[in-house]
């Protein structure tokens, strides 16, 4: 099994990025950013998943800030370079989409899932964090419900590749 800390790197090279729709000259989104096809594994099923790849300092700090639509089955893949202690976590300041967030181990399983309201307040002090509660190099955003719908849990991982993704 390849998990996401060995071949994401590999899978990022010619993929499409995915278009950031937004609105307001306030806050715009992200310029277009790599992106990978993978799939969380539960139990012998795969939910496929495209997840456009922060792994600068500012790409994560932007994040999906200023976005009106994000597609289904797509997010955001935000990768760091050392773990990050259970302190650590997201806000969801300037962010318009109401999003669920995993994050994940160095092996690329999921340690938490965490809902995450908008919050479009103009003073970034007035939004709450959502702390992961656990270690993390690796997080997903994605729609909320997400997770839920597709029965993903701690422990599942995130994987890779197209031997893991029969639906793409």
């Amino acid at each position: 099994m390849k998990f996401v800390a060995g071949a994401v790197v590999a899978a990022l090279v010619g993929l499409t990025a995915l278009v950031a729709v937004s609105h307001g000259a306030a806050v715009t989104p992200q310029p277009e950013l790599r992106t990978v096809e993978a799939c969380f594994q539960t139990g012998e099923r795969a939910v496929p998943v495209l997840l456009e790849v922060a792994s600068s300092r500012q790409e994560r700090q932007k994040g999906l800030m200023g976005r009106d639509a994000l597609a289904r089955d797509t997010g955001m893949l935000f990768q760091y370079r050392h773990a990050q202690g259970p302190d650590r976590g997201f806000w969801m300041h300037n962010t318009r989409l109401p999003l669920d967030i995993a994050y994940l181990n160095a092996e690329g399983r999921i340690g938490s899932i965490v809902p995450m309201a908008p919050c479009t307040s103009s003073r970034g002090a007035d939004c709450p964090t959502y702390p992961a509660g656990v270690s993390f190099i690796y997080a997903v955003e994605m729609n909320q419900g997400f997770f839920d719908r597709h029965g993903l849990e701690v422990g599942d991982p995130l994987l890779t590749g197209s031997e893991h993704c029969p639906d793409r």
